[in-house]
């Protein structure tokens, strides 16, 4: 059975006209019965989306950033309370476990997360904690998103202090409620995410609903994915991946910093120009295709379809993983049976 939303959201939801679909065990809404003028807020207005799939850790303890600099792949120890960033948590091979947003804050550090790599960064933060005076527990909260041109404006509208720096947050008051609001670097276009206590999603929700952000599903929000290249841990990103296949190692990765865990796998691919035998790419599509679809060069496959979409403004899209042979723009391929074209920007003509 899929997982589902929280019950007071999902009332919210299918009063406001939600479609619901399952993806990847999540039941998440696919749009709200309009998805052309949902991915129209997205872009030029302010849209507000549910994130179910996300969650985050709580790190305490007087020696949480040094320990956390430590381990992840961006520099953490040099972050102020308020400021933030996003990172990687891998293996030591250079497999991904996890990619964070890292929220320093005067008493601990958020690290927000898909909910279904919480237990096992729990488990690999814990390996590597051994003796330090570091303590992890998850938080029980809801994440939103608002993303557009006028996201910013909703939050002001609401009573809150825009953050200004990339993942830089502030503590706020939402109607009443106490949320966290952050600068989010993986939503297109740039954005926020607003972190509610899960009792208070309705509340939240119907405040900047009232502020002037539409709901936006997945349709929408994955069309506008696609575009910016912005992949998600578990949708596009998996265990499997290292750091340079996912095009994320200039925002994710501090070169100036020390040892952490993975780091040797990752400074070996940049001295060989970071090369790697797949990467993601975005693909102009001839015909809609789905998640997973494999991505063929005549006889042979040479990848596969992360997140596929349908652009109001492009047409079918998707982002795919490809063989390295296929990565140069204007590369010929196919997907279900239909033409598709490697492109760096889909305003390419």
């Amino acid at each position: 059975m899929p997982v589902e939303p929280s019950s007071s959201l999902r009332e919210v939801h299918a009063a406001s006209g939600a479609v619901f679909a399952d993806r990847r065990g999540l039941r998440v809404v696919a749009s709200f019965g309009d998805p052309a003028a949902e991915y129209a807020a997205a872009l030029e207005n302010a849209g507000l989306a549910d994130l179910p799939e996300r969650g985050a850790l709580e790190a305490s303890g007087p020696r949480r950033t040094d320990f956390l600099h430590g381990i992840l792949s961006n520099d953490v120890a040099g972050l102020r309370p308020g400021q933030g960033c996003r990172a990687a948590l891998m293996t030591s091979k250079g497999h991904v476990v996890a990619l964070l947003r890292v929220l320093v804050g005067t008493d601990a550090v958020r690290l927000e997360m898909g909910a279904e790599r919480l237990d096992a960064a729990t488990r690999s933060l814990e390996h590597y904690r051994v003796a330090a005076p570091v303590r992890f527990r998850p938080l029980p909260v809801a994440v939103l998103a608002l993303l557009g041109l006028r996201a910013a404006d909703v939050l002001r509208a609401s009573g809150v202090e825009v953050p200004r720096d990339p993942e830089g947050h502030v503590a706020a008051r939402v109607d009443g409620t106490d949320v966290l609001v952050a600068r989010a670097g993986d939503l297109p276009g740039g954005g926020f995410v607003v972190h509610v206590p899960p009792g208070d999603s309705v509340r939240v929700w119907k405040a900047l609903r009232a502020a002037g952000a539409r709901p936006v599903g997945r349709d929408a929000l994955d069309a506008r994915r696609v575009e910016d290249l912005r992949p998600w841990d578990g949708d596009d990103v998996g265990e499997g991946n290292l750091l340079h296949e996912t095009g994320l190692v200039r925002e994710l990765h501090s070169p100036a910093k020390g040892c952490y865990v993975g780091q040797e796998t990752v400074a070996r691919l940049e001295a060989r120009g970071g090369h790697v035998n797949k990467a993601l790419r975005r693909l102009r599509l001839s015909g809609p295709a789905a998640t997973g679809e494999p991505v063929r060069a005549g006889s042979r496959d040479v990848g596969r379809v992360t997140t596929a979409a349908l652009s109001p403004r492009y047409g079918p899209v998707a982002m795919a993983y490809v063989h390295r042979d296929h990565f140069a723009p204007g590369t010929a391929l196919e997907v279900a049976g239909a033409p598709a074209t490697v492109v760096d920007s889909f305003d390419e003509e």
